[in-house]
């Protein structure tokens, strides 16, 4: 999709943050709205809907973002950041919106696989483009704020599910999720910049053979191991991230809270989500990025175990936020490190294939999430798996190697 930059020399790149914090916000906002529709869905028997065949609307929506991160993250490197973003908002905006009126579940869930194509490109972009405006070894920060902006998505979708599910109806959450874009993609076309690091990049990388140079290098001069080590782990990171944020209200009704209550939980679980980004940021941006980011997937895991416990009503909020700060700002932090470690020719395509890798991991949590319902043991040993996924992502992130510092040209 080719869209002229209208701004031209007058585009500022005090436009890049806000502008791809908004588009963020979008994809967090999808994030959460499955979770928080599926137990209406499921109490009302739309589409005769059961938690193996709302597994199934989870998996091809997940199945798309990874699909969308690795063709979408890859071509970013070859089209610029700027036009590969505009287009993967319009796209998801538009397909969430029509999710409102799918007859059935297929589809629904054949809406949710289109929407996610555009959404698994999203999220990579906006990460690439940030990197290349912040300053060499502090994208930390960068990083994490523009992913504060995927948690008050999440957040603003559990508070929209409070509000909105008992009156108007849960085809009016995803309404209201595609709706914004109406005033973000003009906008974006009128003020975001291109990456200048992008612009930089050699003409002879342009084109199809860019693009396959780019995948190349993720294997070349030292970049195999972590490569393979960056896709580990954000399986893992996003497994807990989609798994959780797909079944904790249900889990937690099996659990005996009320329907308001376990989305008050969701709620809850995001808004910690927030603090650690912004605690995670700067102890990134001061310290050493490889044993941050253990250090955060260690105690996402003690936490997670935590919520096994049966905890009075104070405990469990307490409980659930401090799990929030650690288990999505771990998976950030893996972004924030891929960016750091690749070079500008192909930084959209290492984000991309870590992300898009890591879709598969977003697939199996809540396939898992749904297994566990379907066999009647969720609660306490939903935690209990949870838990050992972010055990996992520790020892993955750790046998990255190496150094740590910002390599990108």
């Amino acid at each position: 999709m080719a869209v002229a930059n209208e701004a031209g020399p007058a585009a500022s790149a005090r436009w890049v943050v806000p502008l791809c914090w908004c588009a963020v916000l979008l994809d967090g906002f999808d994030l959460v709205v499955l979770g928080s529709v599926l137990p209406v869905l499921l109490d009302q028997h739309v589409w005769g809907l059961t938690p193996t065949t709302a597994s199934l609307a989870s998996t091809l929506g997940l199945l798309g973002m990874a699909i969308g991160a690795l063709a979408i993250g890859t071509l970013t490197d070859v089209v610029g950041r700027r036009a590969a973003l505009i287009f993967s908002v319009i796209s998801f905006s538009l397909f969430t919106t029509v999710c409102a009126v799918a007859p059935s579940v297929l589809v629904f869930s054949l809406l949710r696989f289109l929407a996610g194509l555009g959404l698994g490109g999203c999220v990579p972009i906006a990460i690439a483009l940030v990197t290349e405006y912040s300053k060499p070894g502090r994208n930390g920060g960068a990083t994490t704020t523009v992913m504060t902006g995927y948690h008050a998505g999440a957040i603003l979708t559990a508070v929209l599910g409070i509000l909105v599910l008992p009156t108007l109806g849960w085809p009016w959450m995803f309404l209201l999720g595609g709706g914004p874009a109406l005033v973000l993609v003009p906008l974006m076309i009128r003020y975001l910049p291109e990456s200048r690091q992008f612009e930089a990049v050699d003409a002879e990388n342009a084109g199809l053979r860019g693009g396959l140079s780019a995948v190349r290098g993720l294997f070349r001069d030292g970049f195999a191991r972590p490569t393979l080590a960056f896709w580990v782990t954000s399986f893992m990171g996003l497994m807990l991230v989609y798994g959780l944020n797909t079944w904790l209200p249900e889990i937690m009704r099996v659990a005996g809270y009320p329907l308001g209550a376990a989305l008050g939980l969701l709620l809850t679980l995001n808004l910690g989500a927030v603090l650690g980004l912004v605690v995670a940021g700067v102890v990134a941006d001061r310290r050493r990025i490889g044993p941050v980011t253990i250090g955060w997937f260690a105690a996402a895991a003690l936490f997670l175990s935590v919520l096994s416990i049966r905890l009075p009503e104070v405990g469990v909020y307490a409980a659930v936020f401090v799990a929030g700060c650690f288990v999505f700002s771990a998976q950030v932090l893996v972004y924030a490190y891929v960016g750091r470690l690749y070079p500008a020719a192909n930084r959209a395509t290492g984000l991309g294939w870590s992300a898009g890798v890591g879709r598969l991991g977003a697939i199996c949590g809540p396939l898992l999430g749904g297994a566990l319902l379907t066999a009647g043991v969720a609660y306490p040993w939903g935690f209990y798996a949870f838990a050992a996924v972010g055990v996992l992502g520790a020892i993955g992130i750790a046998l990255v190697g190496g150094t740590d510092t910002e390599r990108s040209a």
